[in-house]
């Protein structure tokens, strides 16, 4: 099966798959399937490298099935939470950043990165950009936006940091 990129931007080569499968497509709308499933590949391909390479689920040492299952059902919610994170700050990055952090999470971005924390709710690509430059994204220009890696890896970062902070108030610290 052959697909094509149709209304491919101005100056640009549209692309064209070549679909090898063993499902039978005899009808437009069953090609239209098959394409449907090949186009969410990678968003299966991204959850998967958060799950495998950012919690690192095949270094867990688990005795029986029970505690892989449960450590599986945990991690796959914070590999849906990095994945959905990813894809909101790409297409409503201006929604505001509490929709989808706590106010300590937000907050703990521009603190890591020696920012003052705005008064007001930012948006989210502002606080996701900021998370993601504690996991290694440059924000340069011409860098576009954060991928999966750099979100987990600063996420990680503000996770501590929160826990830290939440300690600390509970403690009376000051």
């Amino acid at each position: 099966m052959v697909a094509s990129e149709m209304e491919a931007p101005a100056g640009v080569k549209p692309v064209v798959w070549r679909l090898l499968t063993n499902r039978q497509a005899t009808t437009l709308a069953q090609a239209c399937e098959l394409i449907d499933w090949y186009r969410a590949r990678w968003e299966i391909e991204l959850f998967f490298l958060v799950l495998k390479e950012g919690c690192r689920v095949e270094r867990l040492q688990l005795g029986d099935s029970d505690r892989l299952q449960t450590a599986l059902a945990l991690y796959m919610v914070i590999a849906w939470r990095i994945n959905r994170l990813m894809r909101l700050g790409r297409a409503l990055g201006d929604l505001p950043a509490d929709l989808v952090f706590e106010t300590d999470e937000w907050k703990a971005a521009f603190i890591l990165n020696k920012k003052p924390a705005p008064k007001a709710v930012p948006e989210l690509n502002t606080v996701l950009r900021l998370i993601a430059q504690r996991g290694g994204f440059l924000a340069r220009k011409g860098d576009g936006e954060p991928g999966v890696k750099s979100i987990w890896l600063g996420m990680q970062d503000v996770a501590v940091f929160v826990e830290g902070l939440r300690y600390a108030r509970q403690s009376g610290w000051s």
